[in-house]
């Protein structure tokens, strides 16, 4: 299974580097963990929304209405779908401690990007979940001379127990075990992809050359 970090394929090199992962790896399955902006892919493709997206074309897609164009994907937003016989759960969006307690009916415009409490309590209730995509990072994964994490993302661990939670936003890649779970924060999809095998769990990360800014 193909595993892509943030994509920002509205940038169009980023975006053609994206695609030629397509082309060139040819995928069944695509596991994506956000920032995607292109909703229309050559394999299908279940994924997270980040903080950079089209929020009108994700918000139709929570609520399972036709975005108005072409896709091939699944929003993953305090859900769960079986892929390749592993239950995949994912939190889209990202945190703003001034949003978290509204509803998401309170949201508008780029606010949507955010997740609010009742997100989060949607998920906290998913269970026998292997696998859990994120956004935002726990705390205790990554230091930028402070931690970045979120605290949410820990008490999601802890409620779900995966045994393996990838994590987009932050562009590097690290990893840790964090309340018993493997988290993997992922490098960008123009620097690497990964593959997941959905046997074993094992992540593997694969450096390419194909063309995209970083």
């Amino acid at each position: 299974m193909l595993v892509l970090g943030d994509a920002h394929a509205s940038d169009p090199d980023r975006c053609e580097t994206l695609l030629e992962c397509y082309r060139t790896l040819e995928p069944d399955r695509v596991l994506q963990l956000g920032d995607l902006e292109r909703y229309d892919l050559p394999a299908p493709t279940w994924f997270i929304a980040g903080n950079n997206e089209d929020f009108d074309v994700i918000e139709a897609l929570r609520a399972g209405e036709d975005p108005g164009e072409p896709t091939t994907v699944h929003l993953l937003a305090s859900t769960a779908a079986t892929v390749d016989g592993l239950r995949i759960a994912g939190l889209s969006g990202n945190f703003a401690p001034t949003r978290y307690d509204l509803s998401r009916d309170e949201l508008s415009g780029e606010r949507r990007r955010h997740f609010t409490h009742e997100d989060v309590d949607r998920a906290a209730a998913l269970e026998d979940i292997d696998v859990f995509l994120a956004h935002e990072a726990p705390t205790g994964l990554l230091s930028y001379g402070y931690d970045p994490g979120c605290e949410h993302i820990n008490d999601l661990l802890g409620a779900m127990s995966p045994e393996l939670c990838l994590v987009g936003h932050h562009h590097r890649h690290r990893e840790a075990e964090i309340a018993g779970t493997r988290v993997v924060s992922l490098a960008p999809a123009w620097e690497r992809y990964y593959t997941l095998d959905p046997d074993t769990l094992a992540l593997e990360s694969h450096e390419h050359d194909l063309s995209g800014d970083n």
